[in-house]
């Protein structure tokens, strides 16, 4: 099940507001007796709060966000230190090959095939 700040966030962002601030801009609290995530606040004049109904046509958009957000996350770990990737590269380039035959292309295309977004 998706986070309601996820479809908050695609919402404000398909009604032309990014960035998002969830300390002043929307308060969302989790509610402990089973009934959920709700908005406590909604403190953005410009658009009005949105309704179940809205946000829940953002459940598919949301899923697949999520998704590659944890894509994301997992390939950012695994690219490793910008160190050694400028490293690989300046190695790459000494060799001649700064194209998809270096070392360095290589290692991020094995990343980016095992780990595909959506």
């Amino acid at each position: 099940m998706t986070s309601l700040a996820t479809k908050i966030k695609l919402y404000a962002e398909a009604n032309g507001i990014s960035n998002l601030d969830f300390r002043k801009d929307v308060i969302v609290k989790d509610f402990s007796d089973g009934t959920g995530a709700k908005i406590t606040e909604w403190n953005i004049d410009s658009l009005a709060q949105p309704t179940s109904e809205q946000l829940a046509s953002y459940n598919s958009a949301a899923t697949t966000e999520e998704n590659n957000n944890a894509i994301r996350a997992t390939r950012k770990n695994s690219y490793g230190n910008i160190g050694d990737q400028l490293d690989l590269i300046y190695k790459d380039i000494v060799a001649g090959k700064l194209d998809t035959t270096g070392e360095w292309a290589k290692k991020i295309k094995a990343i980016k095939d095992a780990n595909p977004k959506e």
